[in-house]
């Protein structure tokens, strides 16, 4: 099944017009905000990238450095990330959960836990090839325990494919038994099982699971393991049960409470806008009492948030 996203290629596209439309709105005293955002807002990624080699071809300059030039806070923020393609995002956010102050694990808990194996595998390639450095590496380096662990199994991006009609049971039976029926929890069991079978297999061990316990699989989680562990399988549960649920409840959280967590925001709205996002305002509109759009407009203001809105894209009411 596949997603819809929200932004969808400009039909009458002409890179060297809108290179010519950029480099006029930055020219000068002042920026022309809405232009900038206007436009790369209704083009595809790929076409961005054309639109980056016709501006270097045209003006001898580099369209990102311009951009990074004549904007500032979370709008630049988001622009750049628009810029990116998918590959080389998902890299540099990485990198830079790892490679900052602290580690982000909530970064590394995203996008492992809802990138295909295929894409994992560019990522890991992408990763060494940008940085000569190893992702998995890295990551084992800044994080421990079990969550390193199922962190590790996701990098190797082997994730069966399929269901295993014979293992459904006594892989809910297993579950059962690590966790609701024993006086302490073995972590490795969930983290082995969790992070190894396919989304449709995990569906039927979830529903197995149910019936057995009488608990939700992410019920159990949050009552047996805490911390980034918890936060990962929870993840892992979640996108296996529906991606689109899964960056439902990430925008969601990331709006909610006391002040915007930006990153997280921009990260989710950037990279579902042309795989999910229409999915993912669907469900965002029946898990929450409000559409997406709406919250975006409550929580956000002046360019970053026209622009949001128009990766949004419509309202769910």
């Amino acid at each position: 099944m596949a997603g819809k996203g929200t932004v969808v290629a400009c039909r009458n596209f002409n890179a060297t017009d809108d290179a010519e439309v950029l480099y006029k709105a930055m020219k000068g005293l002042g920026t022309n905000e809405d232009a900038i955002l206007q436009l790369l807002s209704s083009r595809s990624n790929h076409q961005r990238q054309d639109i980056k080699h016709a501006y270097k071809t045209l003006f001898g300059k580099d369209l990102v450095d311009n951009l990074k030039g004549e904007l500032g806070g979370k709008f630049e923020t988001l622009i750049v990330a628009m810029m990116a393609t998918p590959l080389a995002y998902d890299v540099s956010s990485l990198r830079n959960a790892i490679k900052g102050a602290g580690t982000d694990e909530k970064v590394l808990v995203e996008i492992l836990a809802s990138r295909t194996p295929q894409q994992v595998k560019e990522i890991v390639a992408a990763y060494r090839k940008e940085h000569d450095d190893d992702l998995e590496e890295d990551i084992s380096g800044d994080t421990s325990g079990h969550f390193k662990r199922l962190l590790v199994i996701l990098l190797q991006a082997n994730r069966q494919s399929g269901v295993q009609s014979e293992l459904i049971d006594s892989d809910a039976q297993t579950l059962f038994q690590a966790g609701e029926h024993k006086f302490g929890t073995d972590e490795q069991t969930f983290v082995t099982i969790l992070g190894n079978r396919s989304a449709e297999h995990l569906r039927k061990v979830f529903d197995a699971y149910m019936k057995l316990s009488g608990f939700e699989m992410e019920e159990s989680i949050k009552r047996e393991t805490s911390g980034g562990l918890q936060d990962l399988l929870l993840a892992v549960v979640k996108c296996a049960r529906s991606v689109p649920a899964y960056f439902a409840e990430t925008l969601y959280y990331s709006m909610k409470g006391a002040g915007t967590d930006d990153n997280t925001l921009i990260r989710a709205m950037v990279t579902r806008s042309e795989v999910d996002l229409m999915d993912v305002r669907t469900e965002f509109r029946k898990l929450f009492a409000c559409s997406l759009l709406s919250m975006i407009k409550g929580d956000t203001g002046g360019d970053f948030r026209k622009a949001l809105l128009l990766l949004c894209g419509g309202d769910d009411a």
